[in-house]
């Protein structure tokens, strides 16, 4: 459990995160808002979904290090949530998003990223 509760958290906080930069371009999409939409009502959404974001984040990072208790080190713990935002992003993109297509250059980048989640594990 000790492992698991943090990566659930990161998840979580990785979907509200996605949504605070990325959802009012697919809300733009949808026409819910307008090109003519005040930027200061766009970011104060974008607030709201990070406030959100960081409801989750911290306790993932705070239950997640090794000096709190949990399993992993900072830079473990920062890997794994790069890792995750990749994951929780080309989810996000690759579905709300049709125009944007997964390409072989992005598999490649991916390769490297979880790479680097394998050998920051390493002793």
């Amino acid at each position: 459990m000790n492992y698991i509760l943090p990566i659930i958290l990161l998840i979580v906080s990785n979907i509200f995160m996605t949504l605070a930069w990325y959802g009012h371009l697919k809300l733009q999409d949808m026409h819910i808002l307008h090109g003519n939409t005040p930027l200061y009502v766009i970011i104060l959404i974008s607030w709201g979904l990070a406030f959100m974001e960081y409801c989750f984040m911290i306790p993932a990072n705070h239950f997640g290090f090794k000096e709190n208790g949990g399993p992993f080190s900072l830079f473990q713990l920062k890997i794994i949530q790069e890792a995750i935002t990749l994951i929780v992003f080309t989810v996000f993109t690759v579905t709300c998003f049709r125009g944007e297509t997964l390409q072989w250059n992005h598999l490649v980048a991916f390769v490297f990223l979880f790479l680097a989640v394998f050998f920051v594990f390493l002793k």
